[in-house]
């Protein structure tokens, strides 16, 4: 799944999500937000990278949980740690039925999470808050 270059000029949100039609329906959820872009990719070692990088301003992270290489768990604790990124909103969309997934999520300082399958209308909902610095 390619990355997506976010209009300079644009919020960004950063889409990690290894499943394409998870992606599809997230960004399709997020078209029509006013000067949002969407930056796609696959991998939470290659969100990481974008992050470290500096390359794109990334206003807020949707993330999947169950990811090979290193899963959504692990890249939350990362970004909770980065000085720089500790305060950036975080979203979780994830197919884990574990019981215990929201308050794990929760104890790691994301902003909501949703489970799978989602309703793309609530997630862009909490995306648009998150945005625009708004609380539910």
């Amino acid at each position: 799944m390619p990355l997506e270059r976010a209009n300079g000029n644009a919020r960004s949100v950063l889409v990690v999500e290894d499943s394409e039609n998870s992606a599809a329906m997230l960004e399709i959820a997020f078209l029509g937000i006013p000067n949002v872009a969407v930056l796609l990719t696959e991998s939470a070692v290659e969100a990481m990278r974008i992050l470290d990088s500096g390359d794109a301003h990334v206003n807020v992270i949707v993330t999947d949980l169950n990811m090979p290489r290193m899963d959504g768990f692990e890249l939350i604790r990362r970004v909770r740690a980065d000085c720089r990124l500790a305060n950036l909103p975080i979203i979780v969309v994830s197919a884990d039925t574990d019981p215990t997934t929201p308050s794990r999520v929760a104890e790691l300082g994301v902003d909501a999470f949703f489970p799978k399958p989602f309703s793309p209308a609530q997630v862009r909902r909490k995306l648009e808050q998150l945005l625009d610095g708004r609380t539910p």
